[in-house]
């Protein structure tokens, strides 16, 4: 389809955090927005702010009721639309060009230089840095990202001259999303790959399965493409073309040594393929950031940023909103707060937190995301929560999903070897953390952990 004939869209699931983007762009470059989306919140709440109409109730009425029709409506779905949605079905039966958030990006992608960052854990942190350097230079680019970037307050950065649909020679940034294949719609001229490990079981069914994607993703990779990989990836050994790999090892081509920590904030030498650009500071903490600072930075480089605007560009960085998110920081308590919902990505965190703080005892909130994933990785999952001092879980996240005979939050506390533990509802962990009035706190989880921040958050500053 070609999208500079779009006059109007309408979105089926608008209020997720992919989806948004787009829609924000569409917005922004003068295209008419209508969306549905299950429920109100503070994201939807900003869209109708920019212009956009929503509403949350499954009715073809509304539809129906708009300007719209075949030959100028994209209508752009979701995979978390149920199959029985009401107006999907509306739309099928009228014949409206109906595309998945995924091939949206595709069609995007082919239209500027694409630089895809894909990868189990690490690809937000990762593609909002990369694309926060090139705001902050004279490179400039677009970018659809995963999460709200704290500098900008968005999910969408834009080109200056982002104004058209057309093919240009703008940069942009795409989170690729492994999740139901979907990154295999992107045509990238960059690639970062930042990990593989298993996820997503439900959908692959074996790990191998899903390095294979990631395979075939390495191969989307445009002519006289660079493809940037993490270091001691299994796939590296599988890969043809021009691929480079990147890490904390000195035995890749591009890394980060000299690593140090100064007030909770890490610094660091990039050597880049025989060349080092010494002390560079990085805005948000975290040793796994610095690695996820290793990518941005070298395909920055290659897209032309400065050393001088390297440097300015990682010290403002303020990171992702729920990606190693400081809610408190003061002298007498630190309340960390982030999205990570597989034990790789909580073992990272829970290993960075614990160096930085080395003298304080760890108190962890963990609410697991998806009865299929607690399943597949409960093992892994106890291993990972018990390197903190205190756990309190939170009953399974269902998400998409339905019950899981066996599957439960009490078996995966049976597994967690730390001697306090326990398992509360919502409520309860918000009256247990207020009352214990932790030190040293991280909240961790992507389902709805994250309503009880606020609550958390305030109820300590209030102690």
């Amino acid at each position: 389809m070609n999208l500079a004939t779009i006059k109007y869209a309408y979105f089926l699931g608008i209020g997720g955090i992919g989806m948004s983007a787009i829609a924000r762009y569409f917005n922004h470059i003068g295209v008419q927005v209508w969306g549905y989306d299950k429920t109100e919140t503070p994201l939807t709440q900003k869209l109708v702010e920019e212009g956009m109409q929503i509403h949350y109730t499954d009715d073809v009425a509304f539809p129906a009721s708009l300007p719209l029709n075949t030959n100028n409506t994209l209508v752009v779905l979701t995979p978390a639309i149920p199959k029985d949605h009401q107006e999907w079905a509306w739309f099928k039966a009228a014949r409206y060009t109906i595309l998945k958030r995924a091939e949206v990006l595709g069609i995007l992608s082919e239209a500027s230089l694409t630089i895809g960052v894909a990868g189990t854990h690490g690809k937000t942190t990762t593609s909002t840095l990369l694309a926060h350097i090139l705001t902050q230079s004279a490179v400039k680019c677009n970018a659809f990202l995963g999460g709200i970037a704290t500098n900008y307050a968005s999910n969408l950065l834009l080109h200056p001259q982002a104004n058209t649909l057309q093919v240009s020679e703008q940069y942009t940034v795409v989170e690729a999303d492994e999740f139901d294949r979907s990154f295999l719609t992107l045509a990238p001229f960059y690639a970062v790959i930042t990990s593989t490990d298993a996820d997503h079981l439900d959908i692959y069914g074996e790990h191998s399965a899903m390095e294979e994607s990631f395979l075939a993703y390495a191969n989307k990779l445009r002519e006289n493409g660079t493809l940037l990989v993490k270091h001691g990836l299994d796939i590296v050994g599988k890969l043809s073309g021009n691929f480079k790999t990147y890490g904390l090892n000195p035995k890749a081509q591009i890394y980060a040594e000299n690593i140090r920590i100064n007030e909770a904030e890490h610094i660091f030498d990039l050597c880049m393929e025989g060349k080092i650009i010494a002390d560079l500071s990085l805005g948000i903490p975290g040793l796994h950031n610095v690695e996820n600072a290793v990518a941005a930075s070298a395909i920055a480089l290659m897209c032309g940023v400065t050393e001088v605007e390297l440097r300015a560009a990682l010290i403002s960085f303020k990171g992702v909103k729920r990606r190693f998110e400081y809610r408190i920081k003061s002298k007498e308590r630190v309340f960390i707060d982030d999205y990570a919902h597989h034990p790789e990505e909580i073992k990272a965190i829970l290993g960075s937190v614990k160096r930085m703080y080395p003298n304080q005892k760890l108190v962890v909130a963990f609410q697991p995301h998806l009865f299929s994933r607690t399943r597949d990785f409960m093992d892994a999952f106890a291993a990972s929560l018990s390197m903190a001092d205190s756990v309190y879980l939170l009953p399974i996240y269902p998400a998409r999903e339905l019950p899981i005979e066996g599957v439960n939050s009490t078996l995966l506390l049976d597994k967690i070897t730390c001697s306090e533990k326990k398992l509360l509802d919502k409520q309860a962990l918000v009256n247990e953390i207020v009352a214990l009035k932790p030190s040293l706190f991280v909240s961790l989880g992507a389902g709805d952990i994250d309503a009880l921040v606020q609550p958390i958050e305030t109820g300590l500053l209030l102690a």
